[in-house]
């Protein structure tokens, strides 16, 4: 179900947003009480079920999003038909940033998990962003964080044997986690993140358990053994 709320409301925490990224999201912590006098523009406020897409590689890029809750997949369709995984996309980030630049999106998005997203406007963006110097600076930071995180994908989760690939993954969506609990996806996806088979992955998920690497708590829930596979994926 979508409702919609003023950027005004999403900001001061009414309208239910107390625990809402939007809100305590850096892109907008700089703005002042007289930089929403004159927003108008509705976010509206959706959730995306598992498999359902955000936007579409080549879409006009009107929106951006920023991610309340879940798990969101940027994909990108090779010629053959396959995908590949080129970044996830979870709480607080936002996606969209090529809206700011009148440009059409660049991947498709598709939620892995049940997902809470609120949707804004990038031309309030752009505005506010030319006379804000702070939001300016920050959403040069958003891009330097985009580019690097797809930097990082490229050359952590591309390179290497399965079993480095697996671990790295898996030390990565344990990151910045207060234990070392973790969601995984389907192997499918997994091997399009890493660029193997999902037999590959299915295999390598199953010596990893069998070798107490991960143990299963509830379903597709784990717990990592993170100093052995830290040395996995760095071998």
């Amino acid at each position: 179900m979508t409702k919609s709320v003023t950027l005004r409301d999403a900001w001061s925490g009414e309208a239910n947003c107390l625990n809402c990224s939007l809100r305590t999201s850096v892109l907008f912590a700089g703005l002042k009480e007289q930089d929403f006098e004159r927003i108008h523009d509705p976010i509206d406020q959706y959730t995306l079920k598992p498999g359902t897409s955000l936007y579409h590689a080549g879409d006009t890029g009107d929106h951006m999003f920023t991610v309340r809750t879940g798990v969101l997949k940027l994909v990108q369709y090779l010629p053959d038909g396959s995908q590949r995984i080129v970044r996830i996309a979870r709480p607080t980030d936002v996606l969209g940033l090529e809206a700011i630049l009148d440009d059409a999106y660049h991947h498709d998005a598709v939620a892995l998990q049940m997902t809470e997203v609120c949707r804004f406007p990038a031309r309030l963006v752009r505005d506010l962003g030319r006379e804000t110097p702070d939001l300016h600076r920050e959403l040069m930071a958003r891009w330097q964080r985009a580019l690097s995180e797809a930097d990082a994908w490229l050359t952590e989760l591309s390179t290497g044997s399965a079993r480095q690939r697996v671990a790295r993954l898996l030390l990565r969506l344990a990151r910045d986690r207060e234990s070392s609990e973790c969601h995984l996806f389907s192997r499918e996806d997994m091997g399009a993140m890493l660029g193997v088979t999902t037999e590959t992955t299915s295999r390598t998920i199953a010596e990893f358990k069998r070798q107490s690497l991960l143990v299963e708590t509830a379903p597709n829930l784990f717990l990592l053994d993170i100093p052995n596979l830290t040395r996995i994926a760095e071998d």
